[in-house]
């Protein structure tokens, strides 16, 4: 399942939001958007995880969890690939 993250605080490196999700299952892949001509990150990025009981515990644990100054934004993404299979 690919999952959105929003609202990162952008003084967070990719290793470490990755690290909250990886607390709850396998990641296949981790994305954390950065700006193109900043370096910065954008405040938001995408997390792929294989298993589906898995992601959705990250999900309903890491959404509105306070990191930083902010609180996660966590949900499917709407590309994710259970999404794409319903759909069929």
């Amino acid at each position: 399942m690919q999952i959105l993250i929003r609202n990162i605080d952008r003084k967070f490196e990719e290793s470490e939001i990755a690290g909250l999700f990886a607390e709850f299952g396998k990641i296949s892949s981790f994305d954390l958007v950065m700006d193109a001509k900043t370096g910065l990150s954008k405040g938001f990025g995408f997390a792929e995880m294989p298993n589906l009981d898995e992601a959705a515990k990250a999900i309903k644990e890491l959404n509105g969890k306070k990191l930083g100054g902010s609180a996660l934004r966590v949900k499917r993404a709407a590309n994710s690939t259970i999404s794409k299979k319903r759909s069929k």
